[in-house]
């Protein structure tokens, strides 16, 4: 029996605390506050890498993650709802993976460097290989459980924390990693447990 499998929808969001330092951070942010954004920016450097990571090659990641925050700093002033920070950086980036995408599409598929990042990081080639398979695999999935799987797996984010960032509800994050893992046993040819 096959089992029909849909990601929770990115808008469900949940509505965020009235003492949220976040939020108090992306106001003073908004204000021209830079010590301000550099804290959002430590705050959602693992939420951009994670999405960024998900969408594109490990080798594009730093730079992309490094547009994505340039292009908050610069549009800081059009945020409307100083507590959905997460969710609105978490749209530039999903944004700014798709740009980079269509203007790399005429390059073919020139793409294998994820090979080169781990091998500069002195990553020994069967571990390699295995991050290289479970990364492609991640990458197969669906676009919300894809995302969620990376900030949990690869970034260390609990799944509180994705929450929290992303603005999506706990539930939906539970569910998204749930269902992500079980597609991608099944992909990498482990065992369905129900």
């Amino acid at each position: 029996m096959t089992v029909d499998v849909h990601p929770i929808p990115a808008e469900r969001l949940r509505v965020r605390p009235a003492n949220d330092p976040e939020a108090d951070w992306a106001r003073a942010a908004c204000a021209g506050d830079r010590l301000a954004f550099a804290r959002l920016h430590e705050r959602f450097v693992r939420l951009v890498h994670g999405i960024v990571l998900s969408r594109v090659g490990a080798r594009h990641v730093d730079d992309l993650v490094q547009d994505v925050f340039a292009t908050a700093l610069e549009r800081i002033g059009s945020l409307r709802d100083p507590a959905a920070f997460g969710a609105w950086i978490a749209s530039i980036a999903r944004s700014r993976a798709t740009d980079f995408h269509r203007r790399a599409a005429p390059r073919a598929h020139a793409e294998l460097p994820d090979d080169e990042a781990l091998r500069a990081a002195g990553v020994p080639a069967h571990v390699r290989a295995e991050a290289l398979e479970a990364l492609s695999a991640i990458r197969a999935l669906p676009e919300a459980y894809r995302e969620t799987l990376v900030l949990r797996l690869v970034e260390g984010l609990t799944g509180p924390e994705i929450a929290a960032r992303t603005g999506l509800t706990p539930g939906s994050v539970r569910v998204n990693l749930h269902r992500g893992m079980r597609l991608l046993r099944k992909r990498l040819g482990g065992e369905e447990t129900s």
